[in-house]
């Protein structure tokens, strides 16, 4: 059964690591994708389910700042000493942001906003070919329970947007485990991979959403500013028009208001017609299994440096009912993707992976890697750090691997 949607940078041989978590100063609340970076550089991470995070930096790095921010957050900038002293515990206190009426009347319309932000994405994103480094983290789990998981450092060679190039993905690090009993007979693989979540920066590839075309198909409306990077930003609801049949996107753009740069976008998959959204998944299966999704949700977040924006963050949510013929009960799966960049430069000469060393399209990711290794296997190499469920679950897989060694 497959699902679908529609690397090296040098590492040092020495690093440093820093440790954290992210809170809402009113709520203590965890702050989920907040950007933790070190200033002047291209290294950063995110914080994951927990709000926590480790960032990675090499000793030969100058750098002694790191600035956390957060969709609708003031920014926070600290020296790396504050960090240096164990677990750090960072605050961010929530921004209220007010746009003149002058900004809230300067386009007829949000659509034509939108239009806008698309008509701009030259001028707004990078202009050369970059080698960036992200990880990849794909899980699958049946209700609660983890029973597939994957993680991998891949080389990303990203053309510009207003290229007609496609960006080219190459596997670098990787590891697995997959619970096959849990499974069952049902076999999930999530079909893409990484480019599964390539292919929600929506400023790269429009034609899976916003066309010039197809932006005529939703409605748009204007909800309340926010901030990203202590500046202000349009955000502007969108909902696929009740007269164009499902499946069809509901969601929200976060637009820089000075600019017009897209900064982030969240949005999910309106499901109608449950036959006609499985078809967009389903690609292979038993005949005797019916698989209906009841959940695709989508996130990209881009970065800005040196006033030029870039793919920083995609997340892919999917949900799934899974019945067979003659079982009496369904089984409900939840596939989870996410790939963050942690580190990229130019690539002037535009060099990129042999062909032989790309992975396609569609890749079966779990099945181009086995095995979980030591835990110093990512060395230099900034991942998201995993949530407590998933750490269990790969703690469990290494004591199971140690006691099979022993016996």
């Amino acid at each position: 059964m497959l699902f679908c949607f529609v690397l090296p940078l040098q590492a040092q041989e020495t690093f440093k690591e820093f440790h954290g978590k992210v809170f809402d100063t009113e709520t203590n609340d965890v702050l989920v994708f907040a950007n933790v970076g070190l200033k002047g550089t291209n290294v950063s991470t995110i914080t994951n389910a927990e709000g926590e995070f480790t960032l990675k930096i090499s000793s030969d790095v100058t750098a002694d700042k790191v600035i956390v921010s957060s969709l609708g957050y003031q920014s926070v900038e600290l020296a790396l000493t504050e960090l240096e002293k164990g677990f750090a515990k960072i605050k961010l206190s929530p921004m209220v942001t007010e746009l003149s009426e002058v900004n809230l009347t300067a386009y007829s319309s949000a659509e034509a906003l939108v239009r806008a932000v698309f008509a701009d994405k030259a001028k707004n994103n990078l202009r050369e070919d970059v080698l960036m480094t992200a990880f990849y983290r794909e899980t699958i789990k049946k209700r609660k329970r983890n029973v597939s998981l994957t993680e991998a450092v891949i080389n990303l060679y990203k053309q510009p947007n207003a290229s007609v190039k496609k960006d080219v993905l190459e596997l670098h690090k990787a590891r697995k485990s997959t619970d096959y009993k849990r499974l069952d007979t049902v076999a999930l693989k999530l079909q893409g991979g990484p480019f599964s979540v390539l292919y929600i920066d929506v400023m790269k590839y429009p034609e899976y959403i916003f066309t010039d075309r197809s932006i005529g198909y939703y409605d748009f409306t204007f909800a309340a500013p926010s901030t990203v990077n202590d500046k202000p930003v349009y955000v502007v609801r969108f909902r696929q028009k009740e007269e164009i049949p499902p499946p069809g996107y509901e969601g929200k753009l976060f637009i820089d208001a000075e600019t017009l740069a897209l900064t982030s976008a969240s949005y999910s998959l309106i499901i109608g017609n449950e036959r006609e959204a499985s078809e967009m998944f389903v690609k292979r299966k038993p005949r005797d299994v019916n698989v209906i999704p009841t959940r695709a949700s989508y996130r990209v977040d881009y970065r800005e440096k040196n006033g030029k924006w870039y793919y920083g963050y995609g997340s892919v949510q999917l949900a799934f009912k899974v019945s067979k013929r003659r079982k009496w009960f369904n089984s409900h799966y939840s596939l989870s993707s996410e790939m963050a960049v942690t580190d990229w430069e130019t690539n002037p000469t535009g060099k990129v992976a042999l062909i032989k060393d790309r992975l396609k399209p569609t890749v079966i990711i779990a099945d181009a890697v086995s095995g979980f290794s030591d835990p110093e296997f990512w060395g230099p190499y900034n991942v998201i750090e995993p949530e407590k469920s998933i750490e269990s679950a790969i703690n469990k897989i290494r004591r199971k691997l140690k006691k099979e060694k022993g016996s």
